[in-house]
């Protein structure tokens, strides 16, 4: 959700700055012109029309040299075009431009040249002060070439740092989205790696009890259903509060518990009352499984143990089992490995995962953040 609010503001960010800068930009003559009798619309549409090359020039950069030239690895060219849209539209601005200086008013000297108008002495004395002139050049202080070359650099120079800016925006958001669907498909497929193997070893167990004692393979089966579902469900969820997972370890527990006899010592030391808050689905069933089924045999004295204890911001989860020679070597199973593979999307350095392997004892200690 986050990122589809990111994508949505950057996706109009772009075109709300570009009519921004141009809004601005057609409205200068009016924001900072001085006019003391009122708007001198000709001067004001006089700067207008001197800026239509502008926009003819900036459409063709975004909509043609960028994509065309830029994007596609042809710099040098990007850059010779750019010069040269430049340098032929200065061309004709100083063109029409010098056509328009060139229809001055009447030099002075004309009128001097007709003496029984004026005496010298009053011509002199009605010339217009030397401080006035400067007056008539504040309309247009630079020539409208200059203005349009300066402008273009500029908005060229803009456009361009926009629409790359944009562009590696757009490239970042993609590659963060890539991303969050690689770890949602890993942590998907490492998920669906630990259920099928799961339900593959409690049917056998469920079997075993078919011959012994169909009443006890009966409510094994409705305990079961019970895992199943929260197998086939809940798991789909990217958070599972702690106590449905406390349930689902003690209901695996208790139908593991009837494939054994009392010779195997199972202690189980999770408190009655758990955090209320929620955990990654199945984060613990692998290590349950290869300790149901590496650490348990018919021919030695056998122990699980499973701990589960909680801290203020923590859970600390420990299992130990009896570690036997015949199966020390398919004691790190693909179980394990899929364990950390999910510790290290979900976590990163955030938890800690400590595996002690003995002669005696094989003992996994998980601790999470909360």
């Amino acid at each position: 959700m986050n990122l589809s609010k990111r994508q949505y503001k950057f996706k109009h960010f772009e075109p709300v700055i570009i009519i921004a800068v141009w809004a601005l930009l057609f409205a200068s003559p009016l924001l900072f012109g001085q006019f003391q009798d009122g708007v001198d619309w000709d001067h004001v549409l006089t700067i207008w029309r001197n800026h239509l090359p502008l926009l003819g020039l900036y459409v063709i950069h975004r909509f043609l040299l960028m994509p065309l030239f830029f994007f596609k690895g042809k710099k040098i060219t990007y850059f010779i075009a750019t010069f040269a849209i430049i340098l032929v539209g200065t061309s004709l601005i100083y063109a029409l431009d010098d056509r328009l200086d060139q229809q001055p008013l009447p030099p002075p000297h004309n009128r001097m040249e007709r003496p029984f108008e004026n005496p010298p002495e009053e011509v002199l004395r009605r010339e217009p002060p030397r401080h006035i002139p400067p007056r008539q050049n504040n309309r247009r202080p630079i020539p409208a070439y200059v203005n349009f070359i300066t402008l273009a650099i500029l908005l060229v120079g803009f456009d361009a740092g926009l629409k790359i800016s944009m562009r590696w925006v757009g490239l970042e958001q993609e590659k963060f989205r890539l991303q969050k669907e690689s770890v949602e498909n890993q942590l998907t497929f490492l998920r669906n790696q630990i259920s099928p193997h799961f339900f593959m070893n409690t049917l056998n167990n469920i079997h075993a009890l078919v011959d012994i004692d169909s009443k006890e393979a009966k409510q094994s089966i409705v305990k079961l259903s019970n895992l199943m579902r929260h197998l086939l469900y809940d798991s789909e969820e990217k958070r599972t509060p702690i106590k449905k997972e406390v349930e689902f370890i003690q209901s695996y527990i208790e139908l593991m518990r009837l494939r054994f006899t009392d010779k195997i010592n199972i202690v189980v030391d999770i408190p009655d009352e758990v955090p209320d808050k929620s955990i990654p689905p199945l984060l613990f069933t692998s290590l349950l499984e290869n300790a149901f089924k590496h650490g348990i045999s018919y021919n030695h004295a056998s122990f699980i143990s499973i701990v589960m204890s909680f801290t203020e911001n923590r859970l600390n989860f420990k299992v130990e089992n009896s570690n036997h020679p015949k199966k020390k070597v398919a004691s790190s199973g693909i179980g394990i490995e899929n364990t950390k593979k999910r510790l290290d999307l979900l976590y990163k350095k955030e938890y800690d995962l400590s595996i002690s392997d003995t002669e005696e004892k094989y003992a996994v200690n998980l601790n999470i953040p909360l």
